[in-house]
């Protein structure tokens, strides 16, 4: 996530003197066109810089704010009227910004929000209803066309939002925690408060796979690997369990591979690496870790067992925030995270030498959501 580059053209020195002459009469009129053209280049080169790194947290202050992700200004903020933003997802080609609350996901124009239009009481272009409870979690389709969300009243649901109908409705028969998206589009992984993991066949549109890699403690979050290799899962106990994905004729065979004790607190949520070489943790400890294969090779036990010597090693302790950290995002290449915290901030991290290089403070309340996006794709 290399920092924008803007337009800095100097004014010309011409363009504030009165004529004295037809000849500098002409020469002015010349530099009067060549400014207008310098400012309105610059002017869509900041347009664009403000769209090639989208930058978004949500609180519980009722808010949503875009940041300028290498100054650190609040460059936009919207009023999420009626509840809090409990999590928040950037469509793949930076269109869109689902924000999930209360029982609704509201899906925001992003290029007319970054333009300033309608102030902070600018409206969603849609409003998804169908949930009875909080929306917990959010998933975009590779190609924006339709979004996933799981909620609190147990349900999981995939909107085509060119109709901002529901197209599948699954019962999870406990409050669903978190979800993700594997990178074929063709199943879907959530996990719940029973502590069950479940695989959805999108095709077959059925449960393909249900795990229960510990009874009635909540499984707090999944993540999947880019390109598919795995599935990471960890639970409120800070307990981290990984399975490598390989690819069946008729259904995805999953391997148990590992599970290592990630935090001594509840564990809030992981993530891989989008170069899929390293695992984020966040908890309530107020501490970010980042975890690396110590073992490549996959483990060789019979199903349901796990073979320890694939465990992870702690890389690095992310440290700065004073409270729980709810929510993180990786950038496209890997080099940074962001993350927020209760504490009322965001932060961006690097993570070759493990520091804040940026502190985004603007809620007033615990900042709980963060999306970016960067991809130059």
């Amino acid at each position: 996530m290399p920092p924008p580059t803007r337009s800095n053209a100097p004014l010309p020195s011409t363009a504030h003197l009165p004529p004295q002459q037809s000849a500098q009469s002409v020469a002015a009129a010349s530099a009067a066109a060549a400014q207008a053209q310098q400012q309105a280049a610059a002017s869509a080169s900041a347009q664009q810089d403000a769209l090639s790194v989208i930058l978004v947290t949500g609180g519980y202050d009722n808010t949503i704010r875009f940041w300028e992700a290498w100054s650190g200004v609040c460059s936009r903020t919207i009023n999420h009227q009626e509840h809090q933003v409990n999590r928040l997802s950037i469509s793949p080609d930076k269109r869109f910004l689902a924000a999930a609350g209360n029982g609704t996901v509201k899906l925001y124009d992003i290029a007319a929000t970054a333009s300033g239009s309608g102030g902070a009481n600018v409206g969603p272009l849609v409003t998804l209803t169908g949930h009875s409870a909080n929306v917990t979690s959010l998933a975009w389709h590779a190609e924006g066309k339709w979004l996933v969300s799981g909620s609190e009243d147990g349900t999981v649901k995939i909107w085509d939002v060119r109709t901002a109908t529901p197209q599948r409705n699954y019962a999870h028969q406990a409050p669903v925690n978190d979800l993700a998206l594997h990178s074929n589009q063709g199943e879907l992984i959530s996990c719940d408060q029973s502590g069950a993991i479940k695989i959805w066949d999108l095709g077959a549109d059925c449960c393909s796979h249900d795990l229960l890699p510990e009874e009635d403690v909540p499984m707090r979050s999944v993540s999947i690997a880019s390109d598919g290799s795995s599935l990471v899962a960890g639970n409120h106990k800070g307990v981290v369990y990984v399975w490598n994905i390989q690819p069946g004729l008729t259904f995805t065979s999953l391997q148990p591979k590992t599970k290592f004790q990630a935090h001594s607190r509840y564990l809030i949520k992981v993530l891989v690496s989008p170069d899929t070489k390293n695992i984020a943790t966040c908890s309530a400890d107020t501490t970010i870790k980042i975890w690396s294969a110590a073992n490549s090779t996959p483990a060789t036990g019979g199903k349901g067992t796990v073979d320890a010597s694939s465990a992870y090693t702690l890389d690095k302790v992310l440290q700065g925030h004073q409270r729980w950290v709810w929510d993180m995002a990786y950038s496209a290449d890997s080099a940074y995270l962001v993350s927020a915290s209760s504490d009322h901030t965001a932060r961006l991290w690097e993570l070759a030498s493990g520091t804040t290089v940026r502190q985004y403070s603007a809620h007033h309340k615990a900042c709980v959501a963060v999306a970016l996006n960067d991809s130059s794709a």
